[in-house]
């Protein structure tokens, strides 16, 4: 039984090991495209500044699974965040919580990409959010934790103005407002090579 024990945690392991190498843990500025149904974004990650939050970022990408996820949540002039439910409109599987790394000298600037979370600082784990407008009140203060800008937007700006413009109104289903009419989707999102 101990054998088998071993063998089962030495294969779990191995596999978490290859998936930290897909992660390209020694590029400190890894890319990603996020083929959407308003056009494609490309953001660049700041592994130096937000290395938990990156890794954990990139974990959902390489596993595929924000694919097909909705932007469940767009504020004209603030955020549009996405990340966490499907196009079902159920919530996607939660991997762990993760350390607020607001403190890293990122602000919440438009075309910047931040975690969602809740109330607790240390509670987001898959959402996230890109800024559409400077919001200096999701930045930390003396008063209390900020919400981690952990990239930015390095191609596709006009696709964030295209979030702008997104009709929403009250979702029955999710039971919360600012919910897209007409769905808007992250169909893929995909680590580039490295350059």
């Amino acid at each position: 039984m101990r054998f088998i024990w071993l063998l089962l945690a030495l294969f779990v392991g191995s596999a978490q090991a290859a998936h930290k190498g897909q992660l390209q843990p020694s590029n400190p500025f890894p890319k990603v495209a996020m083929k959407t149904t308003l056009g494609t974004i490309v953001i660049e990650l700041d592994r130096t500044r937000a290395p938990l939050t990156v890794d954990a970022f990139l974990a959902y990408v390489v596993d595929g699974d924000y694919d097909q996820t909705l932007f469940h949540r767009i504020i004209p002039g603030f955020v549009a965040q996405g990340g966490g439910i499907d196009t079902r409109y159920s919530p996607k599987n939660e991997k762990k919580r993760l350390a607020n790394e607001s403190g890293n000298g990122l602000k919440n600037s438009e075309g910047t990409i931040a975690m969602a979370r809740q109330n607790a600082p240390h509670s987001a784990t898959r959402q996230f959010f890109f800024n559409l407008a400077e919001n200096d009140s999701l930045n930390p203060s003396r008063r209390g934790w900020g919400y981690t800008v952990f990239g930015e937007v390095v191609e596709g700006h006009d696709i964030l103005l295209k979030f702008n413009s997104v009709q929403t109104e009250y979702s029955d289903k999710l039971g919360w407002p600012d919910v897209p009419v007409a769905p808007v989707i992250l169909e893929k999102a995909t680590l580039l090579p490295e350059e």
